[in-house]
Protein backbone atom coordinates (compact mmCIF):
# COMPACT_ATOMS: atom_id res chain seq x y z
CA UNK A 1 0.00 0.00 0.00
CA UNK A 2 1.04 3.38 -0.78
CA UNK A 3 1.29 4.32 2.80
CA UNK A 4 3.12 1.50 4.10
CA UNK A 5 5.68 2.53 0.96
CA UNK A 6 6.00 5.77 2.23
CA UNK A 7 6.74 4.85 5.81
CA UNK A 8 9.23 2.41 4.91
CA UNK A 9 11.03 5.05 2.79
CA UNK A 10 10.53 7.90 5.91
CA UNK A 11 11.88 5.18 7.96
CA UNK A 12 14.59 4.08 5.62
CA UNK A 13 15.47 7.99 5.50
CA UNK A 14 15.48 8.25 9.20
CA UNK A 15 18.08 5.64 9.79
CA UNK A 16 20.50 6.77 7.28
CA UNK A 17 19.86 10.22 9.29
CA UNK A 18 20.60 9.03 12.64
CA UNK A 19 23.77 6.55 11.17
CA UNK A 20 26.45 8.78 12.26
CA UNK A 21 24.77 9.24 16.14
CA UNK A 22 24.41 5.53 16.55
CA UNK A 23 28.31 4.49 15.20
CA UNK A 24 29.31 6.97 17.51
CA UNK A 25 27.30 5.64 20.46
CA UNK A 26 28.72 1.65 19.33
CA UNK A 27 32.13 2.95 19.36
CA UNK A 28 31.65 5.04 23.01
CA UNK A 29 30.29 1.41 24.11
CA UNK A 30 33.75 -0.32 22.52
CA UNK A 31 32.03 -1.93 19.86
CA UNK A 32 33.40 -3.09 16.54
CA UNK A 33 32.42 -3.43 13.03
CA UNK A 34 33.98 -6.14 11.55
CA UNK A 35 34.05 -7.19 7.55
CA UNK A 36 32.03 -10.86 7.25
CA UNK A 37 32.32 -13.09 4.60
CA UNK A 38 29.91 -13.15 1.70
CA UNK A 39 27.70 -16.31 2.55
CA UNK A 40 26.85 -18.16 -1.36
CA UNK A 41 27.46 -17.00 -5.06
CA UNK A 42 26.49 -13.88 -6.18
CA UNK A 43 25.50 -13.13 -9.93
CA UNK A 44 27.39 -10.07 -10.51
CA UNK A 45 26.97 -7.84 -13.81
CA UNK A 46 30.30 -7.97 -15.68
CA UNK A 47 32.34 -4.23 -15.23
CA UNK A 48 31.43 -2.05 -18.10
CA UNK A 49 34.62 -2.51 -19.72
CA UNK A 50 34.30 -6.36 -19.96
CA UNK A 51 30.81 -6.35 -21.19
CA UNK A 52 30.08 -7.09 -25.01
CA UNK A 53 30.04 -4.31 -26.93
CA UNK A 54 27.02 -4.35 -29.48
CA UNK A 55 25.65 -2.05 -32.65
CA UNK A 56 22.33 -2.18 -33.27
CA UNK A 57 20.67 -1.76 -36.88
CA UNK A 58 17.57 -0.28 -37.38
CA UNK A 59 16.05 2.09 -34.65
CA UNK A 60 12.55 1.50 -35.02
CA UNK A 61 9.69 0.69 -32.88
CA UNK A 62 10.82 -2.60 -31.47
CA UNK A 63 14.55 -1.46 -31.04
CA UNK A 64 13.51 1.55 -29.16
CA UNK A 65 10.42 0.51 -26.87
CA UNK A 66 11.85 -3.43 -26.15
CA UNK A 67 15.53 -4.18 -27.21
CA UNK A 68 17.30 -1.02 -26.23
CA UNK A 69 15.82 -1.71 -22.77
CA UNK A 70 16.98 -4.73 -22.48
CA UNK A 71 20.74 -3.20 -22.72
CA UNK A 72 20.11 -1.17 -20.04
CA UNK A 73 19.49 -4.26 -17.79
CA UNK A 74 21.97 -6.60 -19.58
CA UNK A 75 24.55 -7.74 -17.32
CA UNK A 76 26.78 -8.61 -20.19
CA UNK A 77 26.11 -6.06 -23.06
CA UNK A 78 26.16 -2.86 -23.69
CA UNK A 79 25.28 -0.50 -26.37
CA UNK A 80 28.04 1.42 -28.62
CA UNK A 81 26.82 2.25 -31.98
CA UNK A 82 23.53 2.88 -33.78
CA UNK A 83 23.10 2.30 -37.22
CA UNK A 84 20.46 4.10 -39.23
CA UNK A 85 18.93 6.29 -41.75
CA UNK A 86 18.21 9.08 -39.54
CA UNK A 87 20.76 10.99 -38.38
CA UNK A 88 18.53 12.83 -35.86
CA UNK A 89 17.01 9.79 -34.37
CA UNK A 90 20.96 8.66 -33.87
CA UNK A 91 21.48 11.59 -32.02
CA UNK A 92 18.60 11.83 -29.99
CA UNK A 93 19.25 8.17 -28.89
CA UNK A 94 22.50 8.36 -28.57
CA UNK A 95 22.53 11.35 -26.00
CA UNK A 96 19.62 9.62 -24.26
CA UNK A 97 22.12 6.58 -23.84
CA UNK A 98 25.69 7.24 -24.08
CA UNK A 99 26.47 5.87 -27.39
CA UNK A 100 28.45 7.86 -29.74
CA UNK A 101 29.35 5.27 -32.64
CA UNK A 102 26.98 5.94 -35.76
CA UNK A 103 26.52 4.25 -39.27
CA UNK A 104 24.34 4.71 -41.90
CA UNK A 105 23.18 1.41 -44.05
CA UNK A 106 25.41 2.95 -46.95
CA UNK A 107 28.63 2.94 -44.85
CA UNK A 108 27.38 0.06 -42.37
CA UNK A 109 30.73 -2.23 -43.73
CA UNK A 110 33.19 -0.02 -42.31
CA UNK A 111 32.14 -1.50 -38.92
CA UNK A 112 34.53 -4.56 -39.80
CA UNK A 113 37.53 -1.61 -38.80
CA UNK A 114 35.52 -1.03 -35.39
CA UNK A 115 36.91 -2.52 -32.20
CA UNK A 116 34.37 -1.16 -30.33
CA UNK A 117 31.82 -3.39 -31.94
CA UNK A 118 31.96 -7.17 -30.93
CA UNK A 119 28.14 -8.02 -31.69
CA UNK A 120 25.57 -6.84 -34.27
CA UNK A 121 21.65 -6.80 -33.50
CA UNK A 122 19.45 -6.67 -36.56
CA UNK A 123 16.14 -5.41 -36.13
CA UNK A 124 15.30 -3.69 -39.59
CA UNK A 125 12.35 -5.19 -41.54
CA UNK A 126 12.11 -8.72 -42.71
CA UNK A 127 13.17 -8.15 -46.55
CA UNK A 128 16.48 -6.53 -45.05
CA UNK A 129 17.58 -9.25 -43.02
CA UNK A 130 19.86 -11.20 -45.15
CA UNK A 131 21.75 -8.47 -46.45
CA UNK A 132 22.78 -6.65 -42.98
CA UNK A 133 23.21 -10.46 -41.20
CA UNK A 134 25.55 -11.39 -43.85
CA UNK A 135 27.24 -8.00 -44.03
CA UNK A 136 27.78 -7.74 -40.35
CA UNK A 137 29.41 -11.81 -40.79
CA UNK A 138 31.75 -10.54 -43.20
CA UNK A 139 33.03 -7.78 -40.73
CA UNK A 140 33.79 -10.27 -38.13
CA UNK A 141 30.76 -9.30 -36.12
CA UNK A 142 28.46 -11.99 -34.00
CA UNK A 143 25.11 -11.53 -35.03
CA UNK A 144 21.68 -11.84 -33.76
CA UNK A 145 18.83 -11.47 -36.12
CA UNK A 146 15.10 -10.51 -35.40
CA UNK A 147 12.21 -13.20 -36.06
CA UNK A 148 11.19 -14.49 -38.20
CA UNK A 149 15.27 -14.82 -39.58
CA UNK A 150 14.82 -14.03 -43.24
CA UNK A 151 12.37 -14.17 -46.14
CA UNK A 152 13.44 -17.28 -47.68
CA UNK A 153 14.92 -20.44 -46.86
CA UNK A 154 17.73 -20.05 -49.30
CA UNK A 155 18.71 -16.97 -47.59
CA UNK A 156 18.88 -19.06 -44.22
CA UNK A 157 21.14 -20.79 -45.99
CA UNK A 158 23.30 -18.16 -46.69
CA UNK A 159 23.20 -16.70 -43.75
CA UNK A 160 24.22 -19.67 -41.87
CA UNK A 161 26.73 -20.03 -44.46
CA UNK A 162 28.37 -16.60 -43.98
CA UNK A 163 28.35 -17.35 -40.04
CA UNK A 164 30.43 -20.48 -40.82
CA UNK A 165 32.96 -18.67 -43.12
CA UNK A 166 33.38 -16.51 -40.85
CA UNK A 167 33.49 -18.32 -37.36
CA UNK A 168 31.32 -16.31 -35.68
CA UNK A 169 28.24 -17.10 -33.91
CA UNK A 170 24.43 -16.11 -35.16
CA UNK A 171 21.39 -16.45 -33.71
CA UNK A 172 17.40 -15.71 -34.34
CA UNK A 173 16.10 -13.31 -31.67
CA UNK A 174 13.15 -16.10 -30.32
CA UNK A 175 12.99 -13.95 -27.51
CA UNK A 176 10.03 -16.22 -26.07
CA UNK A 177 12.57 -19.07 -25.03
CA UNK A 178 13.75 -16.65 -22.44
CA UNK A 179 10.51 -15.21 -21.20
CA UNK A 180 10.05 -16.38 -17.52
CA UNK A 181 5.87 -17.29 -17.75
CA UNK A 182 6.94 -19.93 -20.98
CA UNK A 183 10.17 -21.42 -19.21
CA UNK A 184 8.15 -21.95 -16.61
CA UNK A 185 5.65 -23.48 -18.65
CA UNK A 186 7.96 -25.77 -20.46
CA UNK A 187 9.64 -26.76 -16.04
CA UNK A 188 6.20 -27.94 -16.02
CA UNK A 189 5.72 -29.53 -18.80
CA UNK A 190 9.08 -31.19 -18.84
CA UNK A 191 8.14 -32.29 -15.25
CA UNK A 192 5.42 -34.13 -15.91
CA UNK A 193 2.60 -31.72 -14.33
CA UNK A 194 0.53 -32.47 -17.01
CA UNK A 195 1.47 -36.28 -18.12
CA UNK A 196 2.48 -37.51 -21.84
CA UNK A 197 1.36 -34.05 -24.56
CA UNK A 198 -1.44 -35.66 -26.56
CA UNK A 199 -2.12 -32.03 -28.49
CA UNK A 200 -1.35 -28.52 -28.79
CA UNK A 201 -2.91 -25.83 -30.10
CA UNK A 202 -1.67 -22.24 -30.41
CA UNK A 203 -3.50 -19.09 -32.35
CA UNK A 204 -2.00 -15.79 -32.86
CA UNK A 205 -3.22 -12.71 -34.53
CA UNK A 206 -4.29 -8.80 -34.57
CA UNK A 207 -6.08 -6.77 -37.03
CA UNK A 208 -3.55 -5.21 -39.14
CA UNK A 209 -3.86 -1.43 -39.77
CA UNK A 210 -2.07 -0.38 -42.92
CA UNK A 211 -2.38 3.30 -41.58
CA UNK A 212 -0.32 2.44 -39.40
CA UNK A 213 3.39 2.45 -39.68
CA UNK A 214 4.51 -0.32 -37.87
CA UNK A 215 1.78 -2.42 -39.49
CA UNK A 216 2.12 -0.68 -43.46
CA UNK A 217 5.44 -2.49 -44.17
CA UNK A 218 4.09 -5.78 -42.65
CA UNK A 219 1.74 -5.94 -45.66
CA UNK A 220 4.63 -5.54 -48.64
CA UNK A 221 6.12 -8.68 -49.44
CA UNK A 222 9.30 -7.20 -49.96
CA UNK A 223 9.96 -5.82 -46.57
CA UNK A 224 8.12 -8.67 -44.60
CA UNK A 225 9.17 -11.48 -46.52
CA UNK A 226 5.29 -13.21 -45.97
CA UNK A 227 2.33 -12.61 -44.07
CA UNK A 228 0.42 -12.66 -40.62
CA UNK A 229 2.53 -16.67 -40.31
CA UNK A 230 5.81 -14.56 -40.79
CA UNK A 231 5.37 -11.93 -38.26
CA UNK A 232 2.30 -13.62 -35.38
CA UNK A 233 1.64 -16.82 -36.28
CA UNK A 234 5.51 -17.63 -35.80
CA UNK A 235 5.47 -17.66 -32.58
CA UNK A 236 3.05 -20.33 -31.77
CA UNK A 237 5.30 -22.65 -34.19
CA UNK A 238 8.33 -21.74 -32.76
CA UNK A 239 6.79 -22.23 -29.67
CA UNK A 240 4.67 -25.49 -29.21
CA UNK A 241 8.14 -27.18 -30.85
CA UNK A 242 9.88 -25.44 -28.06
CA UNK A 243 7.33 -27.77 -25.46
CA UNK A 244 7.41 -30.14 -27.06
CA UNK A 245 10.92 -31.14 -28.39
CA UNK A 246 10.27 -32.57 -31.48
CA UNK A 247 10.27 -31.42 -35.03
CA UNK A 248 6.91 -32.49 -36.93
CA UNK A 249 6.93 -35.39 -40.04
CA UNK A 250 4.62 -33.65 -42.21
CA UNK A 251 2.16 -30.60 -42.63
CA UNK A 252 -1.45 -29.36 -43.82
CA UNK A 253 -2.46 -26.20 -44.29
CA UNK A 254 -5.02 -23.84 -45.63
CA UNK A 255 -5.79 -19.81 -46.24
CA UNK A 256 -8.73 -18.28 -43.80
CA UNK A 257 -8.80 -14.73 -44.85
CA UNK A 258 -10.69 -12.62 -47.10
CA UNK A 259 -9.04 -13.36 -50.44
CA UNK A 260 -10.59 -9.71 -51.72
CA UNK A 261 -9.32 -7.65 -49.13
CA UNK A 262 -7.21 -5.16 -50.23
CA UNK A 263 -4.66 -5.73 -47.81
CA UNK A 264 -3.75 -8.81 -48.44
CA UNK A 265 -2.98 -8.36 -52.02
CA UNK A 266 1.00 -8.94 -51.28
CA UNK A 267 0.89 -11.27 -48.42
CA UNK A 268 -1.85 -13.93 -46.78
CA UNK A 269 -4.08 -12.68 -43.97
CA UNK A 270 -4.39 -15.82 -42.06
CA UNK A 271 -3.59 -19.34 -42.37
CA UNK A 272 -4.61 -22.45 -40.07
CA UNK A 273 -2.50 -25.30 -40.08
CA UNK A 274 -1.62 -28.88 -38.63
CA UNK A 275 1.98 -30.13 -37.82
CA UNK A 276 1.96 -33.82 -36.83
CA UNK A 277 4.89 -35.45 -35.14
CA UNK A 278 5.93 -39.00 -35.30
CA UNK A 279 4.70 -40.16 -32.14
CA UNK A 280 0.97 -39.08 -33.22
CA UNK A 281 0.62 -35.70 -31.62
CA UNK A 282 -0.16 -33.19 -33.38
CA UNK A 283 0.17 -28.77 -32.75
CA UNK A 284 -3.34 -26.65 -34.57
CA UNK A 285 -2.38 -23.70 -34.87
CA UNK A 286 -3.21 -20.09 -36.67
CA UNK A 287 -2.65 -16.90 -37.51
CA UNK A 288 -4.36 -13.99 -38.87
CA UNK A 289 -4.01 -10.23 -39.57
CA UNK A 290 -7.84 -9.80 -39.72
CA UNK A 291 -8.79 -10.85 -35.96
CA UNK A 292 -9.88 -8.29 -33.04
CA UNK A 293 -8.80 -7.35 -30.62
CA UNK A 294 -5.25 -8.75 -30.41
CA UNK A 295 -4.85 -13.05 -29.73
CA UNK A 296 -2.32 -15.03 -28.26
CA UNK A 297 -2.84 -18.32 -26.69
CA UNK A 298 -1.71 -21.27 -26.39
CA UNK A 299 -2.90 -24.99 -24.82
CA UNK A 300 -1.01 -28.01 -24.16
CA UNK A 301 -3.66 -31.20 -23.71
CA UNK A 302 -1.95 -34.04 -21.66
CA UNK A 303 -2.45 -37.11 -20.23
CA UNK A 304 -2.97 -35.88 -16.61
CA UNK A 305 -4.11 -32.25 -17.12
CA UNK A 306 -4.30 -29.52 -19.82
CA UNK A 307 -1.55 -26.48 -19.33
CA UNK A 308 -3.50 -23.37 -20.83
CA UNK A 309 -2.08 -19.84 -21.70
CA UNK A 310 -3.72 -16.71 -22.43
CA UNK A 311 -1.71 -14.27 -23.02
CA UNK A 312 1.21 -16.43 -24.34
CA UNK A 313 3.88 -15.21 -26.12
CA UNK A 314 3.42 -11.17 -25.68
CA UNK A 315 6.00 -8.75 -24.45
CA UNK A 316 4.42 -7.66 -20.98
CA UNK A 317 1.97 -10.40 -19.71
CA UNK A 318 1.81 -14.17 -19.91
CA UNK A 319 -0.21 -16.33 -18.01
CA UNK A 320 -0.43 -20.01 -16.80
CA UNK A 321 -3.39 -21.77 -15.93
CA UNK A 322 -3.26 -25.46 -14.78
CA UNK A 323 -7.12 -27.61 -15.14
CA UNK A 324 -6.95 -30.92 -13.84
CA UNK A 325 -4.82 -33.34 -11.60
CA UNK A 326 -5.94 -31.25 -8.49
CA UNK A 327 -7.57 -27.66 -8.16
CA UNK A 328 -7.50 -25.05 -11.11
CA UNK A 329 -4.12 -23.09 -10.46
CA UNK A 330 -2.95 -19.69 -11.56
CA UNK A 331 0.77 -20.10 -11.76
CA UNK A 332 2.48 -17.02 -11.91
CA UNK A 333 6.13 -15.98 -13.17
CA UNK A 334 8.77 -13.37 -13.10
CA UNK A 335 8.69 -10.33 -14.48
CA UNK A 336 8.40 -10.58 -18.50
CA UNK A 337 10.30 -8.05 -19.58
CA UNK A 338 13.05 -9.95 -18.05
CA UNK A 339 12.94 -11.60 -21.57
CA UNK A 340 14.84 -9.12 -23.71
CA UNK A 341 17.74 -8.89 -21.49
CA UNK A 342 18.40 -12.50 -20.90
CA UNK A 343 17.89 -12.63 -24.53
CA UNK A 344 20.94 -10.32 -24.70
CA UNK A 345 22.97 -12.08 -22.25
CA UNK A 346 22.76 -15.35 -23.30
CA UNK A 347 24.06 -14.36 -27.24
CA UNK A 348 26.60 -12.47 -25.53
CA UNK A 349 27.82 -14.95 -23.66
CA UNK A 350 27.74 -17.23 -26.64
CA UNK A 351 29.57 -14.90 -28.65
CA UNK A 352 32.65 -14.09 -25.83
CA UNK A 353 32.77 -18.05 -25.50
CA UNK A 354 32.02 -18.64 -29.44
CA UNK A 355 29.56 -21.77 -28.97
CA UNK A 356 25.94 -22.07 -30.16
CA UNK A 357 23.49 -19.99 -29.30
CA UNK A 358 20.55 -21.23 -27.94
CA UNK A 359 17.99 -20.21 -30.23
CA UNK A 360 20.83 -20.67 -33.63
CA UNK A 361 20.63 -19.84 -36.92
CA UNK A 362 19.52 -23.46 -37.84
CA UNK A 363 16.33 -23.33 -35.79
CA UNK A 364 15.28 -20.28 -37.80
CA UNK A 365 16.00 -21.98 -40.92
CA UNK A 366 13.69 -24.50 -39.97
CA UNK A 367 10.81 -22.40 -39.25
CA UNK A 368 11.07 -20.75 -42.56
CA UNK A 369 10.96 -24.20 -43.92
CA UNK A 370 8.41 -25.08 -42.08
CA UNK A 371 6.28 -21.85 -43.10
CA UNK A 372 7.31 -22.30 -47.03
CA UNK A 373 5.72 -26.02 -46.40
CA UNK A 374 2.27 -24.15 -45.52
CA UNK A 375 2.03 -22.14 -48.04
CA UNK A 376 2.71 -24.79 -50.38
CA UNK A 377 0.16 -27.00 -48.72
CA UNK A 378 -2.48 -24.13 -49.12
CA UNK A 379 -1.82 -23.11 -52.36
CA UNK A 380 -2.84 -26.86 -53.31
CA UNK A 381 -5.89 -27.16 -51.05
CA UNK A 382 -4.57 -28.31 -47.91
CA UNK A 383 -2.53 -31.15 -49.35
CA UNK A 384 -0.47 -33.08 -46.78
CA UNK A 385 3.23 -32.26 -47.13
CA UNK A 386 5.99 -34.63 -46.13
CA UNK A 387 9.43 -33.18 -44.47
Amino acid sequence: MPETTEFTRRRLLAAGALAPLALGASRAAGQQAHGTPLAGDFLLPDPPGEKLRWAIVGLGNFAVGEAIPGFIDSQHARMTAFVSGSPAKQKDLGTRFGVSRFYDYANFDRIAADPEIDCVYVIVPVGLHAEFVIRALKAGKHVLCEKPMASTSAECEAMIAAAKAAKRQLGIAYRVHFEPTNIRAQDLIDGGEIGDIRFVSADHGFNADPAYPPHKWRLEKALAGGGSMFDIGIYGLNTSLMMLGRDPVELSARYIYPRDDPRFREVEGGIEYRLRMANGVSVSGSSSYSWNPYLSQQRYMGSKATLFMKPATTYDRNTITVEGNGPTREIGADNPLTQFAAQIDAFSLAARANTPHKTPGEMGLRDIRLIEAMYTSADNGGEIVKL
